[in-house]
């Protein structure tokens, strides 16, 4: 089915700007239709509860489709989800002040993992000096505690009991009568 801009005017629906038939073509902008499905809301009722014909409903479902905020709303509405599930996640995971927050940690754990292991008076200063700034830069970040250190090295007597417990010469060998 083709949609000229007087169709989408008339069902209410924009078309997402088409500069080529590469990737916006192919952008996916929402998941109405796996939401419904996943509801257990029918393709019918879904249409009788947004007052719309079943045509515009599928056209509305394609997930290619550019949808207003209204109309994703009026979707919220019909299929009692918050509308986040409605839309797709961009493929970039993370916008940019998330990535520059979470950089801004990552700093500041470093500097607090430095500051536990300083042993010079000197080092213990810079780091904490360091923190002060991050802290007066971005105040959240006050509560942040160094890198968790995930268990201890093992000494030559701890991996003389791991050589200690033999597996028998078959194991790694798959049996062939399975």
């Amino acid at each position: 089915m083709t949609i000229t801009s007087n169709d989408s005017v008339s069902r209410g629906t924009e078309l997402a700007p088409q500069t080529s038939q590469g990737d916006d073509a192919k952008r996916v902008y929402h998941r109405l239709s796996d939401v419904r499905k996943e509801q257990g809301v029918s393709l019918r009722s879904a249409a009788r509860q947004l007052k719309l014909d079943m045509a515009t409903v599928r056209y509305q479902e394609n997930p290619n489709t550019n949808l207003s905020i209204h109309e994703l709303m009026n979707w919220q509405r019909v299929l009692d989800v918050p509308i986040a599930d409605l839309l797709v996640e961009p493929t970039n995971s993370l916008s940019r002040p998330i990535k520059e927050r979470a950089n801004m940690v990552r700093i500041m754990k470093t500097v607090q993992a430095i500051a536990g292991q300083a042993q010079s008076v000197g080092i213990k200063r810079l780091t904490n000096m360091l923190v002060d700034q991050l802290v007066e830069f971005m105040p959240e970040l006050k509560e942040v505690s160094a890198w968790h250190s995930v268990g201890q090295r093992r000494s030559l007597e701890e991996y003389g009991r791991v050589v200690d417990r033999r597996m028998r010469d078959d194991f790694f060998i798959a049996k062939r009568d399975e």
